[in-house]
């Protein structure tokens, strides 16, 4: 499948271009690599306070040459599209402003795909570069109760979601990665009830055990604020499940498809605009 660079409406103004330096890098499981990095690009950094903000890393074509230091949009007004560099979107896992750090968790299957095998590869002192953040997540401190549903591409995202509730908030979480291995530990209260869903060997994107521990599972009452992100396919079940089974509004839920499968991030986001892709 080709890879095509991705078209975007961000700006200098709306999304910053960022360009930092990778400080450090941590095996958080066998298929998930933590990237820290941090240094004189950081105060370029605008924190917009949401727990699902996200960035679009930049990734030059190896073949091409850009003007130094790389500047995108600059880039895009003075150069053809299909030379453009490649964006892959990741959310922030966290932002420590007093050591001037931030870290992006990225999922890693050998070679496969373009950013988690650059996370795999990448040294101390190289250039991270993206443009954002986005984002529009927090939880509702209103909500009787909350719900988290994803497979390991959401795990950041849910998991400083968790992070940032209440000591006393209670709920439930469902979260589907590759295998028991890829289980991480998580700073969650101690009224969430946690629950990993290995595949083991299974595919990601083709398990129906995430969609099925959530259509199974025993709710508590009240009201629930709902955050579910993950594998397309898997968000428009869980669509139904949320708003058709259990009948919620649309003010309640946070539903996204972060990829798809059998798709690149760049048809996945073209695809976004028509029926096949719409959640």
């Amino acid at each position: 499948m080709s890879t095509v660079p991705a078209a975007t409406s961000a700006t200098k103004k709306s999304r910053p271009q960022v360009n930092l330096t990778v400080l450090r890098k941590e095996q958080l499981s066998p298929h998930m690599v933590r990237i820290v990095a941090g240094g004189e690009g950081f105060g370029d950094f605008i924190n917009n306070g949401f727990v699902d903000r996200y960035v679009k890393i930049i990734f030059p074509q190896p073949d091409v040459q850009y003007p130094s230091p790389l500047d995108l949009e600059v880039v895009r007004e003075t150069m053809p599209r299909d030379q453009w560099p490649f964006t892959r979107t990741y959310t922030v896992r966290w932002v420590d402003p007093e050591t001037r750090e931030l870290a992006i968790d990225f999922v890693v299957h050998g070679d496969e795909g373009l950013a988690g095998p650059w996370a795999a590869k990448a040294q101390p002192g190289e250039t991270l570069t993206f443009t954002g953040p986005g984002g529009a997540y927090n939880p509702n401190p209103g909500a009787d109760w909350y719900l988290f549903a994803g497979d390991e591409a959401a795990l950041p995202a849910i998991a400083a979601s968790i992070e940032a509730l209440p000591a006393g908030a209670t709920g439930l979480a469902f979260l589907e990665v590759g295998s028991e291995a890829d289980i991480q530990p998580l700073s969650a209260p101690a009224g969430l009830q946690v629950t990993w869903l290995p595949r083991n060997g299974t595919p990601a994107g083709s398990s129906d055990l995430l969609v099925k521990a959530v259509a199974d599972a025993e709710w508590p009452s009240g009201m629930v604020d709902v955050f579910a992100h993950g594998e397309r396919g898997y968000m428009k079940a869980l669509r139904e499940v949320l708003f058709k089974q259990r009948g919620l509004e649309r003010g309640q839920v946070s539903l996204s498809g972060y990829w798809a499968q059998g798709r690149v991030e760049d048809v996945f986001q073209a695809e976004k605009k028509l029926p096949v892709g719409q959640i």
